[in-house]
């Protein structure tokens, strides 16, 4: 199974973009997707997570409140809406999938086996 991201791209301070992320083939159903984002020079950061039926999702305390993210499994798709967009949630981000056996790990990257390749963000004026 291979992971696809797209949506990124510039956007003004406050604005919104919507993220997507497509799975070539159907992963198992106890495994999690993921967001994580990365600047230069720092770690991959985790930003949310969802269960493929979307009944259980999980976000990082920097965008929560601003950020959706919500699957669609008949798509094999995942989405993640960015909105109240800030300087600092410029990134590139990552979709991500796993099974978290331990919620403790859920922000950890280490847990999840399968990774796409990045799409951009950039917020600016």
């Amino acid at each position: 199974v291979q992971l696809q991201a797209s949506g990124g791209g510039l956007v003004q301070p406050g604005g919104s973009l919507r993220l997507s992320c497509v799975a070539s083939g159907r992963t198992p159903s106890s495994y999690r997707m993921a967001w994580f984002r990365q600047t230069p020079g720092k770690e991959r950061e985790y930003v949310a997570s969802v269960s493929w039926t979307g009944a259980i999702t999980h976000y990082a305390v920097s965008v929560k409140g601003r950020f959706t993210i919500s699957a669609d499994n008949t798509k094999n798709t995942v989405f993640l809406q960015m909105n109240s967009l800030k300087s600092e949630d410029t990134a590139v981000y990552y979709c991500a999938s796993g099974e978290i056996r331990n919620v403790l790990r859920i922000a950890t990257p280490g847990s999840y086996v399968l990774w796409g390749q990045g799409t951009l963000v950039t917020v600016s004026s």
